[in-house]
């Protein structure tokens, strides 16, 4: 699964990586070394022209929840477990197979993080859990799949600009053998040759245009456990840890 990333890089940065023709941010976020579920994050998509426009989709860079709310949930807080969607029923879910079909996005990242767990245990006899970060070997965006919904909170008056709920999810699959041994699942990344057809909201969904990171492309390694805590935040997260420190 993918519980937590890192995303540091600017509004400005991403419309200009990602080719953003319309930036929909009220304000810019903060760099942040650990995005965990229910914050704010960055998302590219492309949103469908009106019915009386003959103007292509247009993509924009917003800001959403991490934490999928379907259209038809009664209580939002099911978002709180709904970060991930598997790749190999996102098209079944019920949850998920509207989004899909429709709306699909790119959530920029530095990388992510995931939890080995080491031969040492704690005072209850558990495995103590060695926090990994995993990013591009050569320091470029990770853009990681996701889906978008838009939720309407029926205790909102239909005039209040804060009726509609924008949320994201990232969807997993199998990890690549090289970072396996780590955790067994790991985020989708769209190529950016595919990124247009992936983002496109005229074209259903398809699962051919989302690979695993190719083998040898992540570089996977210690971090300070520190990164554990969601409280902490800033690039000492994400940091190498010496390896003698690493048990």
């Amino acid at each position: 699964m993918c519980g937590r990333y890192a995303s540091s890089r600017s509004s400005d940065d991403l419309v200009e990586e990602f080719e953003v023709v319309e930036t929909r941010i009220a304000a810019p976020l903060a760099a942040d070394y650990n995005v965990a579920p229910t914050k704010e994050v960055y998302a590219v998509v492309e949103r469908p022209p009106s019915r009386e426009s003959d103007q292509p989709a247009q993509r924009q860079l917003r800001v959403l929840t991490w934490g999928l709310v379907p259209s038809w949930a009664k209580d939002p807080s099911i978002g709180n477990r709904m970060i991930n969607a598997r790749m190999e029923t996102v098209a079944e879910k019920p949850a998920y197979r509207k989004a899909f079909a429709t709306r699909r996005a790119l959530l920029p990242a530095d990388g992510y993080f995931e939890w080995y767990p080491t031969s040492r245990t704690d005072a209850k006899g558990k495995p103590v859990k060695q926090p990994f970060f995993i990013r591009p070997k050569d320091g470029g965006v990770l853009a990681m799949a996701g889906l978008y919904e838009i939720w309407r909170d029926p205790t909102r008056a239909e005039d209040d600009p804060d009726r509609f709920r924008w949320t994201c999810t990232v969807l997993t699959t199998e990890a690549e053998d090289s970072l396996g041994h780590i955790h067994d699942r790991m985020p989708l990344m769209v190529e950016r040759e595919r990124w247009h057809q992936w983002l496109d909201p005229t074209t259903p969904g398809d699962t051919s245009l989302l690979v695993p990171a190719a083998p040898g492309r992540l570089e996977a390694y210690p971090v300070p456990r520190l990164v554990s805590n969601v409280r902490n935040n800033g690039p000492e997260l994400i940091e190498p840890l010496p390896l003698e420190e690493v048990e």
